[in-house]
């Protein structure tokens, strides 16, 4: 089976078992034994619930330090478009990024430049005749990954074009490239990231060589050094022109930035993981069958909800739509089209491997063996009282019956079970008491004689 790495991990010391991220989980990814809980990694997409929700602090995103900028020569931060959103509206885009350029960093160029040659780019994507309807944004990659997980007969609908941070960092090393001023080798590029998913992208090693010409260093989590810069922002020597983007570029942060780009078509934007799966059990059943484009973001409002961020993902929304329509009344300059075209006509960002299903862990190698399994899983699941309450460490009584059934779980890890085990007892030592034991020697008793 692929190799998978994961940004989300456990910290087992403050986990208490409470089972409350088992039951947020949208893949059914987590398990509760020995009162710790577990995570399936085939099932994982990285999307943030569990951390979100967990109340004990317990599960973590896996991000890199500030420090490891010091491995490059020059270093270049590329922070997401949800960074502008932690910050009040009176700190300007050249304060905001300055202060983050302060942290150390060579240069800083916005996500929200990727972002816009992106967003330019979907019109001609769209019309691209691979995919079946509606395309689907490829933009959040926890629902890239929920599809191949949950939805395997969408993912030939996944738009096949870079993310705005992939775009971006290559972009950034195609100039630098240019230039000549420094190897590939000596650049480190940093993407300042709002969620664990993202990260979990940057994390991965890249598929081919085609793809390292997207080469990103690390991933910061914003939250992790959100402090350093709001120390900077006061003192820092603030970059004429270091902000170069455009409103609908950095309201990519916010649930529908990336529709805007399609003017007249029947798109649909949604939020919150949960809201995603109810769409796309829609769009599988073909109950969608007029709406051209979906985006889903696996985080309430967009990237803004993002669990590595720090600010209250509506106050981040408020403050971001009010430096769009404040920057709409002045003359906003985009990007020529002559200039995405070429980009887009080069290759440079497109996809070049297939988005595929993700296969499950198989039941069986066997064929036969896994047959049998799925008879007994399915009679298993009869027997279980359906309430799918999770008291048994598992999601559900059907990942019970399949837990039982892999020898990872029992039946009387079902509380319903064990009690009725119990009662059965109970009755049977009860019966046994009141039944004199054969082995048992009779009482000599002395005759009795009458006068």
């Amino acid at each position: 089976m692929e190799k998978l790495l994961h940004s989300v991990y456990l910290d087992e010391e403050k986990c208490l078992g409470c089972t409350t991220c088992l039951r947020s989980c949208p893949t059914g990814a987590i398990r509760v034994r020995g009162g710790k809980a577990i995570i399936n990694e085939s099932k994982c997409i990285d999307c943030g619930e569990c951390i979100r929700i967990c109340p004990h602090h317990a599960k973590l995103a896996k991000t890199d330090p500030l420090s490891l900028i010091n491995d490059f020569k020059y270093k270049v931060a590329i922070p997401a478009p949800a960074i502008i959103g932690q910050f009040k509206t009176k700190y300007s885009f050249e304060n905001i990024l300055s202060a983050i350029k302060a942290l150390g960093f060579d240069e800083v160029v916005e996500v929200a430049y990727g972002a816009e040659v992106v967003g330019q780019a979907l019109k001609y994507e769209y019309h691209a005749k691979r995919y079946p309807k509606p395309l689907i944004s490829s933009a959040c990659p926890a629902v890239v990954k929920l599809i191949q997980v949950r939805f395997p007969e969408l993912t030939d609908n996944i738009c096949r074009l870079k993310s705005p941070m992939a775009m971006t960092a290559r972009l950034v090393r195609k100039r630098l490239r240019d230039e000549g001023n420094y190897k590939n080798s000596e650049i480190g590029v940093f993407f300042i990231t709002p969620c664990a998913a993202k990260a979990t992208m940057v994390n991965n090693p890249a598929s081919s060589e085609y793809d390292k010409y997207d080469q990103i260093d690390g991933a910061i989590a914003i939250k992790d050094i959100y402090p350093d810069i709001v120390k900077n922002l006061n003192d820092c020597n603030i970059q004429e022109g270091i902000h170069n983007t455009t409103p609908e570029a950095f309201s990519w942060a916010l649930s529908g930035g990336e529709c805007e780009y399609l003017k007249n078509k029947n798109v649909l934007h949604v939020d919150g993981i949960q809201n995603v799966i109810n769409v796309l059990d829609e769009i599988e059943c073909g109950k969608l069958d007029t709406i051209e484009f979906f985006e889903g973001l696996a985080c309430i409002g967009g990237c803004v909800g993002g669990c590595l961020t720090v600010e209250n993902n509506y106050v981040a929304k408020m403050y971001i739509q009010d430096r769009a329509k404040k920057m709409k009344q002045t003359s906003t300059i985009h990007m020529p089209d002559e200039y995405v075209k070429s980009i887009y006509n080069s290759g440079m960002m497109h996809i070049k491997e297939r988005i595929l299903p993700r296969s499950p862990e198989p039941l069986d190698q066997d064929i036969n063996k896994a047959i049998e399994k799925m008879k007994q899983i399915e009679i298993l699941e009869e027997k279980l009282p359906g309430l799918d309450c999770g008291s048994c460490g598992s999601p559900g009584c059907r990942a019970l019956a399949e837990d039982i059934v892999a020898g990872k779980a029992k039946e009387i890890d079902c509380v319903f079970v064990l009690k009725d085990r119990v009662r059965d007892l109970s009755v049977l030592t009860n019966e046994l008491l009141q039944v004199e034991h054969p082995t048992e020697k009779p009482v000599n008793k002395k005759p009795e004689f009458s006068e």
